[in-house]
């Protein structure tokens, strides 16, 4: 199995979020030895422009026109970095919640990527058809304060649902969160919400698969 972890944080082996991801990814990996990770790391990662030919690409595509010819090699990239996702079996998201919402860097990833005929298509009655099926996604966030359901800053939470939203338009709707929070009010609340999240990790990573080897 293939194990796509797409990075968000900058902040490499001082990002709390990673430390869980790592955590995560060791429980899989512990419970079925044939499981390939593949670290892409946003910061690190020469992304395509979504801008001038490839916007243009992505706007004959959109309507259901063929990509010019002097747009091709451009939108190669594109197609390359989507058929990276593609190849993926699982995800894991690694984004600590910025400004309420997710790091620049994930969402020009997404946008990426996202696109029809790739991803999603349109059936003749205009329908949105997800084409990324049967496959599991976790994302590991941590927030500097608690957005828990329940909690006043709940509604402020615009991270998970943004992130929910779009990879289930796109077919992936097995998602689940390890979220530490809260991170930045007292050392003492910052140090139990780390051990909370390690210890979800620990437990989501052991059941992310199945005996087979295979995800759910």
């Amino acid at each position: 199995m293939r194990l796509l972890h797409i990075v968000a944080t900058p902040r490499g082996e001082l990002s709390h979020s990673l430390r869980i991801a790592n955590e995560f990814i060791g429980a899989v990996a512990a419970g079925d030895s044939a499981v390939e990770v593949d670290v892409l790391d946003l910061y690190r990662q020469d992304l395509p422009a979504v801008v001038g030919d490839n916007i243009e690409a992505k706007y004959s595509l959109m309507v259901g026109q063929p990509i010019d010819r002097g747009h091709a090699e451009s939108w190669r990239q594109i197609e390359s970095l989507i058929e990276h996702f593609l190849t993926a079996d699982a995800y894991v998201v690694t984004a600590p919640m910025w400004n309420f919402g997710i790091p620049y860097a994930l969402k020009y990833y997404i946008d990426c990527v996202v696109q029809p005929g790739y991803l999603f298509r349109y059936d003749e009655t205009g329908s949105v058809v997800p084409m990324v099926t049967g496959k599991k996604m976790v994302c590991v966030t941590s927030r500097g304060a608690d957005y828990s359901p329940g909690g006043y800053l709940h509604q402020l939470d615009f991270q998970e649902p943004y992130l929910r939203t779009v990879f289930g338009f796109v077919g992936i709707t097995d998602v689940s969160f390890i979220n530490a929070q809260p991170m930045d009010i007292t050392p003492d609340l910052r140090e139990s919400a780390l051990a909370a999240a390690l210890a979800q990790a620990r437990e989501l990573g052991g059941s992310f698969l199945p005996r087979t080897g295979v995800p759910a």
